[in-house]
């Protein structure tokens, strides 16, 4: 699971790593919570892409509320093939979700210690997501994205045993080519990052609170 996750890269950064047209505004984000606006680059007509900004918490095109987004901020590897609230979206509807670490929670007895996992240069990448549009009985449009998690490699497994789904550089292209829709040719890219270069350590319980979002959250305990 991905429940919490950071970005804190200036625009500029993220404009070229990721071949954006323009330099996006973007604040530092040290706490990102479900049903918040999360950023993230998809293709547009002609090629091109653009960064969007999606309800983290996936609404299908077919949903009668969007409450029901709130169970979907993520989607397993191992099934989104399958589900009907996804399948659609993994077909034409892929986005890279923009992070530099994300947390997860270790169960220690009865309590929960949360960890930060990044890479230690604290270099940005992008979760595999997916986005839909959502037309709610006489709304406004919601644009709407999960991020795609899969088993854990050796730095998150003793933690916890699912962390979302890293992207290679090199495979953002193919991931959010719209031209791209044979579910099989990017579902072999859903695999658990390497562990090289990762890293992770305690950090505050602050992290539980969505309304807590500064460095502190990323602050290694002791």
């Amino acid at each position: 699971m991905c429940g919490r996750f950071t970005q804190a890269a200036p625009g500029e950064v993220i404009a070229e790593l990721f071949d954006l047209p323009e330099v996006p505004k973007l604040a530092p984000r040290h706490n990102i919570a479900p049903t918040q606006a999360v950023a993230a680059v998809r293709t547009v007509a002609g090629g091109g892409r653009e960064l969007a900004w999606l309800h983290w918490g996936l609404i299908p095109s077919w949903a009668k509320e969007r409450a029901i987004g709130s169970r979907l901020i993520n989607a397993r590897a191992e099934t989104v093939a399958e589900k009907p609230a996804f399948r659609a979206a993994l077909r034409s509807r892929r986005c890279l979700v923009l992070a530099d670490g994300f947390f997860e929670w270790q169960r220690l007895g009865t309590r929960k210690q949360p960890y930060f996992i990044s890479f230690r240069d604290r270099r940005p990448f992008a979760f595999a997501g997916l986005w839909e549009l959502w037309q709610g009985e006489g709304g406004d449009p919601i644009e709407s994205c999960t991020i795609i998690t899969t088993t854990a490699n050796d730095v998150v497994a003793p933690v916890h045993d699912r962390m979302p789904v890293i992207l290679d550089p090199d495979d953002h292209k193919v991931w959010i080519d719209a031209a791209v829709l044979d579910p099989g040719s990017v579902v072999r890219l859903l695999r658990p990052h390497p562990a090289g270069g990762m890293q992770a350590y305690p950090v505050s319980p602050r992290v539980n609170s969505p309304g807590n979002d500064d460095e502190s959250c990323t602050v290694a305990l002791g």
